[in-house]
Formats: C-alpha cells, structure tokens, sequence
C-alpha cells in the first residue's frame, strides 16, 4: 500500500535556519535509559508531522547519499548545550554526548517530482548516550502526524516511479534492533556512519556547523569525496567514493564484514584489500561461479560487481536496506573495473 503522508520537500530543509519555535529537545529523554515511544516526545521538532526543526536541530545533507531503494532522506542533527564535536580528517566526528542524529526515509508517488505528494515511512535516531551511540527507529502512522518506536522493525509495500521513470513496487524494511547494529558496527560499538569530514564538505556546511557551535574548528585544508555521478571526474575516484558510502561501513577493519579482508574506504590504498586480484575468504553461491572479487578490465568475471547488481537475498551487496539494485552505482563500479589495466 501507498501511504500518503505529509508532503515535505528536502531543499526546503535544508535552506530552513534551523531553529523552531517549541521547548527544544528534551535532554533528560535523550539520555533515559529506555527510549520515547513516540518521535515527538524527544522535542526534536516544532511541528514533527511536517519535520519542522526545534531550536537547536540543524538539517544537514551528505555529498553522497547511501542508496536505500531510491529513498529520499531528510537529515537533523542535535548537539546538546554547549558541547562541539571534535573535527577529525577521516573519520566521523567525535560527538558529545546528548548528541541525536536524525534521518527520516521519504517517498513520494513519483520520484521525478520528490516534492510532490512526499510521504514519510520512518525515522531513525542515533542517540549517543552515556554508555555510547544507541540506534532507534521510528514508523510513520497514514496521517504523518506521528511515528512510533518500532524495535522489532516492520515491512511496507510502496509503489513508486524512479528518477529513471520506471514504476517500481518496493518492498521496504524498517530494521529492527540487531539489523542496526549490522551496519553501524565498530568493534564491540556502534558508530554513525555519514558524518565525516569528506562527506559533510560542501555548500559551507561545515563551516555552518562551526558557527552554530556544533564542531570545534576546521582546518585549513579539509577533504572532500567527489560526487559519484560527475562525469567530468575519473571513474576510479567516483567508484571508490560509490563504495565508500555504501559498503565500507561493514567492510572495514572493525566492521561486520572485517572476516571477509575487502576493505572498502576511500582512504584504504592496498589493491588486494580492496579487492582487486583477490580471491574470496569463503567460496558459495555469494560468489557465483566466480573466483575474484575484481578482476582487472573484467567486470563480468568480478564477484564485486555480480554481488552488487543481484537482489537475491545471500548474493546481494550491500545485503541490507534494498530490495533494489542501484543501477547508476553498479554501472560506475563495472566502468571502474573495466578501465583498470590488466596485470
């Protein structure tokens, strides 16, 4: 079923100040032991059925976006008093406690036209509390008047044209709370994913965030991933930064996917730890009838882009938060693949 909720648009988030006219969050239910069961609760928002940002809650954007089935995502972050995260050149910041991060899932009846018709599914908290980051999801009620705490996640149809045109019926998951802990992994941990330096740089975002109080200081020089779709850049850079986004948060040294030795940031420079020339840890039906993870100007042969480009549950990467593949990112990594020299 269709659920037509709260029409929203994102650009207009993300011009919005940032300040809104209720209480504020509520710090002592940020760091309650037990989370809210209901969004609105938390004070995050002046008006939560149009996603109206308290005083305080700053929209924010990423220069790529991981691909969730086509998902458009509004993005808020709350820094509590006068804390400031702690800039860091690789990795995400460090933030204080009390700090929420915020992303709701959006959708509208055609993605063409995002702004039209826009109705929220969920939303996901990040809150980071005394004993470390916590991981909350939210499910929208028909009206877009509230969203409900969800531990055991939940399954919705939608139906939606692409931005290619295509009409698509997804069938979407709200994780539940092990599922989080899949990809926010980081050791014994769990850890945000987006905001880092590289991916928060543009626009002057950062330096908004810095004169809000929200992060300490930058400095002179600060990094910046390429747009993955830009193509007036290499292809090899755009590719790294598709993977960096969407598949190194498991496929790093602490992450879920550490036992498979693909490690996939963009600031990772060994070849065989990226995948190239190496063959898989553990052989299966993951691997198809292939022996590489990327072989060199062969994308056919590549388990890489075969696993990419499945929806089979077991075969497809990443394996959660799509039921669909992503057919720009699979197209980028082959043209990477196929552009590298052979040995």
């Amino acid at each position: 079923m269709i659920w037509r909720l709260a029409a929203l648009c994102l650009s207009a988030l993300l011009c919005a100040c940032g300040a809104g006219t209720g209480a504020g969050p509520n710090l002592d239910l940020i760091l309650a032991d037990t989370p809210a069961q209901t969004l609105s609760e938390y004070g995050l928002f002046a008006n939560v059925g149009s996603e109206k940002p308290a005083k305080g809650v700053v929209p924010y954007d990423l220069i790529n976006p991981l691909f969730s089935d086509n998902a458009l995502k509004h993005r808020f972050v709350f820094v509590p008093g006068e804390a400031k995260a702690v800039y860091s050149p690789d990795d995400v910041f460090a933030f204080p406690v009390g700090t929420v991060l915020v992303k709701t899932f959006a959708y509208a009846p055609d993605l063409r036209a995002p702004a039209e018709g826009q109705y929220l599914v969920e939303t996901r908290l990040l809150i980071h509390k005394e004993s470390g980051w916590a991981a909350f999801a939210y499910i929208w009620n028909a009206e877009g008047t509230e969203a409900v705490y969800s531990p055991v996640g939940g399954h919705r149809t939608l139906e939606t044209i692409t931005p290619a045109g295509a009409a698509v019926t997804i069938n979407y998951s709200v994780p539940n709370q092990n599922q989080c802990k899949t990809c926010h992994q980081a050791g014994d941990a769990l850890s945000p994913i987006g905001p880092k330096a590289r991916n928060l740089n543009h626009h002057a975002q950062l330096e908004n965030w810095v004169s809000r109080g929200l992060l300490d200081a930058l400095p002179a020089s600060v990094p910046a991933a390429p747009k993955v779709f830009d193509v007036s850049l290499p292809a090899d850079i755009r590719a790294r930064a598709w993977l960096d986004i969407n598949c190194a948060h498991c496929h790093k040294p602490d992450g879920s996917a550490s036992n498979s030795g693909l490690w996939l940031a963009a600031t990772e420079t060994d070849p065989v730890k990226l995948g190239i020339g190496k063959h898989p840890v553990a052989a299966g039906r993951g691997a198809g009838s292939l022996f590489k993870v990327i072989v060199p100007g062969a994308p056919d042969r590549s388990i890489m882009a075969y696993r990419i480009g499945s929806t089979e549950p077991g075969i497809a990467m990443p394996e959660l938060g799509r039921s669909l593949p992503d057919p720009d990112g699979l197209a980028l990594v082959r043209l990477w693949i196929a552009e590298m020299e052979t040995p």
